[in-house]
């Protein structure tokens, strides 16, 4: 298997092709992988419990399940509680601006979008999709 990158004009229905069969292994593989992360979570459930880490090993390898948790609190709620209780120096005053709105703004000449021209960084990502063609 070679990790060669060919120059951009020699670009073929072969390299598509090569392409598009890798992809459809790649999810078949990730499918596959998945059920079998289900079956080992199964039989770690009910070794060990749910939700409680474990391992197993047998023959030369070895599964091992670690349980991560994290806590989250809900912010209405949350910010609710802390004003009954008089607690204020618990609640961030976090100054953000409206982009919607500004945006919105802008659309209608409101606001002068030069104005705003370096405060705004716009993010470009990259997709290559290859389907086979019905011919």
């Amino acid at each position: 298997m070679t990790n060669e990158v060919k120059e951009p004009s020699q670009l073929s229905e072969e390299i598509l092709k090569k392409y598009y069969d890798l992809n459809s292994q790649k999810k078949e593989l990730e499918q596959e992988m998945n059920q079998i992360k289900k079956q080992i979570h199964l039989y770690l459930d009910e070794t060990f419990g749910k939700e409680q880490k474990g391992e197993v090993k047998l023959g030369k390898y070895k599964a091992q399940r670690a349980i991560r948790s994290s806590v989250q609190y809900d912010d209405e709620k949350t910010i609710q509680k802390l004003e009954e209780l008089h607690l204020q120096d618990f609640i961030l005053q976090v100054k953000q601006p409206d982009t919607e709105k500004l945006e919105a703004a802008m659309k209608i000449d409101l606001v002068n979008e030069g104005d705003f021209v370096d405060c705004k960084t716009t993010k470009m990502s990259q997709a290559i999709t290859v389907k086979e063609l019905s011919l």
